[in-house]
C-alpha cells in the first residue's frame, strides 16, 4: 500500500513513516499543503493521512481543493483538536474517515488499510468518459468538464454528480445520494439531499442536461430535449 502522509511534524513523520514502513507500507511524507497537493496528484497514492494544522494552506483547504479537482483517494483526517465541529468540517469537505490525536499506530494502520479496500471509484461509471449535453464526465479522474473546462464543484455537488453521470437517464433513489453525499452523517437529514440538488441544477444550467426529479423514485440526469 502506498500512503501519502502529511503532517508538518518532524518526529511524527519519521515515527510513522518507520513503523508503517515495517508493517510493509511505503510512507511518502510531506509538510506543508500546497506541496501535499502535488505529491498527491505525482504518486497517486492509494490512501492519504491528512492533518488537518499545517503551516500556510491548511488540511481542509487542501482536501476542498483535491476533490475539486477530481482526486478521489481515501482520506484519513488527522487532528489534535477531536472536537464534533472539527470532525464534521472534515467530512464535510471529503475526509473518508477521521482519527484524533494521540492515537493507537494500532488502530491507524487498521483504518489505512480499511480504507484501502474501498473502491476509489464507482464500478458502474464506465472506463470511456460520459458525456450529457455539454458537460463531460473522465471516468478516471472523477472530474467534470463543460465545453472543455473543469466545471468547478463542491465535494458533495461533485458526489452527487457523479452518481447520476454513472446511469444517464435512470432514476437514482435519494436514499442511495444520501450515502454516497453524505457518508456516516447520521444527524443529517434526507432533505438535505434536495438542497445540493438545487445548487447542482444552477450550476448545469445552459449545459444541456437536466437533473430530473421523479417523485416516489428519486433523481435523474439526462439530456436536455431540444425544443
Amino acid at each position: 500500500m502506498k500512503l501519502l502522509l502529511v503532517e508538518d511534524d518532524p518526529s511524527m513523520q519519521s515515527t510513522l513513516q518507520r513503523t508503517l514502513g515495517r508493517r510493509q507500507i511505503d510512507v511518502r511524507v510531506c509538510g506543508d499543503g500546497a506541496e501535499a497537493l502535488a505529491q498527491w496528484q505525482a504518486i497517486e497514492p492509494d490512501v492519504v493521512a491528512l492533518d488537518l494544522s499545517l503551516p500556510g494552506m491548511d488540511g481542509l483547504e487542501v482536501l476542498t481543493r483535491a476533490r475539486a479537482s477530481g482526486l478521489r483517494t481515501p482520506v484519513l483526517m488527522l487532528t489534535a483538536r477531536g472536537t464534533v465541529g472539527d470532525r464534521i468540517l472534515g467530512l464535510n469537505a471529503g475526509a473518508d474517515d477521521y482519527l484524533p490525536k494521540p492515537f493507537d499506530l494500532d488502530e491507524l494502520e487498521a483504518r489505512l488499510r480499511a480504507l484501502r479496500r474501498r473502491s476509489p471509484a464507482d464500478p458502474a461509471i464506465a472506463v470511456a468518459p460520459v458525456e450529457i449535453g455539454a458537460l463531460r464526465l473522465e471516468p478516471a479522474s472523477g472530474a467534470f468538464y463543460l465545453r472543455g473546462e473543469a466545471l468547478e464543484l463542491t465535494p458533495r455537488e461533485a458526489a452527487l454528480l457523479r452518481a447520476l453521470a454513472a446511469r444517464p437517464g435512470h432514476a437514482v433513489t435519494k436514499e442511495r445520494l444520501f450515502e454516497l453525499v453524505f457518508p456516516g452523517e447520521t444527524q443529517v437529514q434526507y432533505e438535505a439531499i434536495e438542497v445540493v440538488v438545487y445548487r447542482l441544477r444552477k450550476k448545469l444550467a445552459g449545459t444541456g442536461c437536466a437533473l430530473m426529479t421523479l417523485r416516489g423514485l428519486g433523481y435523474l440526469l439526462r439530456e436536455e430535449q431540444a425544443s
